[in-house]
């Protein structure tokens, strides 16, 4: 195998594939990236055998052939080149290392067999629909700040995308939650995914969904099967296992009898939660809300810094029910006040009640947060 390479081009694959390589070496192949060479295009493979990311870039085929070699230690060597730099990677045999040479640098790096690294990405997927980039984007961004990170209960490791019904309209529903607060969006359903079933897809694999995004200007296309999701970025196609488990039933926990509203500006509420959490530096203490006729004062206590307290006043706060006080995480509410552009509405009922919290402007999403003793 001999090819040759633009740095800027093999950099932005090398940065997409080497995050999903397995750096524990649990399985050293899986600590190595796939390099093929076809008639001008460079293939690139990386897996853990949870996730699989392939890339296809254009490079100067030399001569045809595929070898395998460690992906960080490439990616790092790649990274720190000059920009502008020509790369030529030549593989003589299986029992030769790979030989990279940029200009005045030359470096060899061992190599694995080819025959040994693992394939994901075959099989059927009987669903496939395509999906604006701004909408999936969206639907991740949204509710990811809710996955929980409690193994023991791995159903909820992930974001939980199924068809909703909503006013005898079907939509795309993401929902994410770790038991303590809960992140639901909607958006209309794209054509083609009127069968699919619901699939809980890992937080990993949304997090390099979610990377791959950021660079994505085109639909994406998404193909499902009942055990893996398969999605593609232009040259970029991602695939992944699915979580197998059952997602709870997690309407059972959205409030319907709620009746006091708050209305306040995402601005005002977001600094002042920040001034008044800043006296703990215990990320759970909790922020209590007291509100009383179109006023809100929040405030906050540590036994070792002391108390601190900020009024909103009419100006700001709209409240027209009975007086309460209600305490939660203070960064639990930034969590989904982050999500907010401008007016926040908090549906409540009592002090141990879930809340809802909505966005005014926004009803796509909804949000679900437990309180905490104050």
């Amino acid at each position: 195998m001999k090819l040759k390479v633009d740095r800027t081009i093999l950099l932005k694959a090398l940065a997409h594939i080497q995050s999903v390589a397995e750096k524990r070496n649990t399985i050293p192949i899986l600590a190595n990236v796939l390099i093929e060479v076809q008639d001008g295009q460079m293939t690139l493979t990386a897996t853990d055998m949870e996730i699989a990311i392939v890339e296809t870039i254009n490079a100067e085929s030399l001569e045809n052939g595929a070898v395998t070699a460690p992906a960080s230690i490439l990616y790092e060597i790649v990274r720190k080149l000059p920009d502008n730099t020509m790369i030529e990677l030549t593989h003589t045999s299986i029992d030769m290392p790979l030989s990279l040479k940029a200009g005045k640098y030359a470096t060899s790096l061992n190599v694995l067999n080819v025959e040994e690294f693992p394939s994901m990405t075959s099989g059927e997927f009987p669903h496939q629909f395509q999906i604006a980039t701004d909408t999936l984007k969206k639907l991740i961004e949204q509710t990811r700040f809710a996955i929980s990170t409690e193994e023991t209960r791995y159903y909820l490791n992930g974001i939980y995308f199924h068809i909703a019904s909503n006013k005898s309209e079907n939509k795309l529903c993401a929902v994410a939650t770790d038991g303590h607060r809960l992140a639901k969006v909607e958006c209309p359903l794209p054509s083609g995914a009127e069968n699919i079933s619901g699939v809980i897809i890992p937080r990993k694999t949304i997090y390099e969904i979610y990377k791959l995004l950021e660079e994505a200007e085109d639909n994406i296309q998404i193909m499902l099967s009942d055990t893996r999701i398969q999605l593609k970025f232009g040259s970029v196609i991602l695939t992944s296992k699915l979580i197998d488990g059952t997602f709870p039933e997690y309407e059972r926990v959205i409030p319907k009898n709620n009746t006091k509203i708050l209305r306040v500006r995402k601005q005002d509420f977001a600094m002042a939660v920040a001034r008044v959490a800043a006296i703990s530096m215990e990320r759970s203490r909790p922020v209590k809300l007291s509100l009383d006729n179109n006023s809100l004062i929040l405030s906050a206590s540590s036994v070792d810094q002391g108390n601190a307290k900020e009024e909103l006043d009419s100006s700001q706060v709209q409240y027209n029910s009975t007086p309460l006080e209600i305490g939660f995480q203070a960064r639990y509410l930034n969590d989904i006040t982050d999500q907010i552009d401008n007016q926040i509405e908090f549906v409540l009922a009592d002090n141990s009640a879930p809340t809802i919290v909505r966005d005014v402007d926004d009803l796509s999403a909804l949000y679900v947060l437990m309180p905490m003793r104050v």
